[in-house]
């Protein structure tokens, strides 16, 4: 069982940028909170959404930080939120819905990657606790203010990183297996995946949809910053005097194409009534089959997502335990 990955041929592709997928579209009105809002993808996503009339609130564990990096956003909002600080991610929920606005589009696109072993106060493991658990406690308790939209939805920021590993559902937090980061990284983006799934599900009769979401790999933000260039340079993304590559076919994209999956998961009208899927290159992308494995494990520019990141039955496990987890 998994859920329907066709692609809808949007007319668009792997160069696109947020700002030719968003052309046209009048957001005033609509509220948008972007996580990672002050940096990277988020930042951009951030400030094509403001261009396009939507009021923005950036939630960020470094206020100041994030108030000097979205100067180019006009009227943001910057509210303090640690996603591995269960306490502030309440205290920000209970904020926004204190204010009585709805929230049309929840951007999860904040995260880590790769990073050393590192534990939340509840023991979670950092790179599960961040990328996943911290945004579907800030989803689930943002719930009312989503349906109050009459039409919200929600992108995940997940990754080509599912390759490296599904969910451990018997040892999500490393605590009987040895850890490696990137193991670690392609648990926490299988799970981004597959909680767009099961949110979609659980919405979709509140008006809420979900969309899960690879960028691509954009080196040039803080995401790659545990990664070490011998690392990017063997996978293509350097050349050898250390600079990037741009190949947005292969996926080495620029923060402007980076962002624009998302962006359009958050804005077309071509995605009205759909939800529940996994989209890349700025379209909902096939799923892998046993005849294009090989070639989506051997290269970036073989689109499609892995069965296993899109499995309703794995996404519904997943969000029993998130429950648990988070309460």
């Amino acid at each position: 069982m998994t859920t329907a990955q066709q692609p809808l041929n949007s007319g668009f592709g792997a160069a696109s940028t947020a700002e030719e997928v968003i052309k046209g579209i009048d957001l005033t009105g609509k509220v948008a909170i972007v996580t990672g809002g002050y940096s990277g993808i988020g930042l951009e996503t951030a400030r094509v959404l403001r261009a396009a009339g939507a009021e923005i609130v950036v939630p960020a564990r470094d206020v100041e930080r994030a108030r000097a990096a979205v100067q180019d956003v006009p009227g943001a909002e910057v509210e303090h939120l640690d996603l591995l600080d269960p306490a502030s991610i309440d205290t920000f929920a209970e904020k926004f819905l204190a204010s009585g606005r709805p929230l049309h589009l929840l951007v999860n696109s904040a995260g880590i990657m790769a990073t050393p072993l590192a534990r939340d106060a509840r023991g979670y493991e950092a790179q599960f606790a961040t990328n996943h658990l911290g945004h579907f406690q800030l989803a689930t308790r943002l719930w009312p203010a989503l349906v109050a939209a009459e039409g919200a939805r929600v992108v995940v920021l997940s990754s080509r990183g599912i390759r490296f590993a599904g969910v451990d559902f018997d040892d999500l937090n490393f605590e009987h297996r040895t850890y490696e980061p990137f193991l670690a990284y392609g648990q926490s983006k299988t799970a981004n995946a597959l909680f767009a799934v099961e949110l979609d599900r659980r919405g979709r009769a509140q008006g809420i949809r979900a969309f899960a979401v690879h960028p691509g790999l954009i080196i040039d933000t803080g995401l790659v910053k545990h990664l070490d260039r011998s690392v990017l340079r063997a996978a293509g993304a350097l050349d050898s005097e250390g600079r990037p590559v741009r190949d947005p076919e292969r996926q080495l994209k620029t923060v402007q194409q980076g962002a624009a999956t998302g962006v359009w998961c958050a804005t077309s009208p071509r995605l009205d009534g759909l939800g529940g899927v996994y989209c890349e290159n700025v379209d909902i992308c096939p799923l892998v089959t046993p005849e294009t494995e090989a070639a989506w494990y051997a290269g970036e520019n073989t689109p499609g997502v892995l069965p296993r990141a899109v499995d309703p039955e794995a996404a519904a496990r997943l969000w029993e335990i998130s429950e648990r987890l988070t309460a």
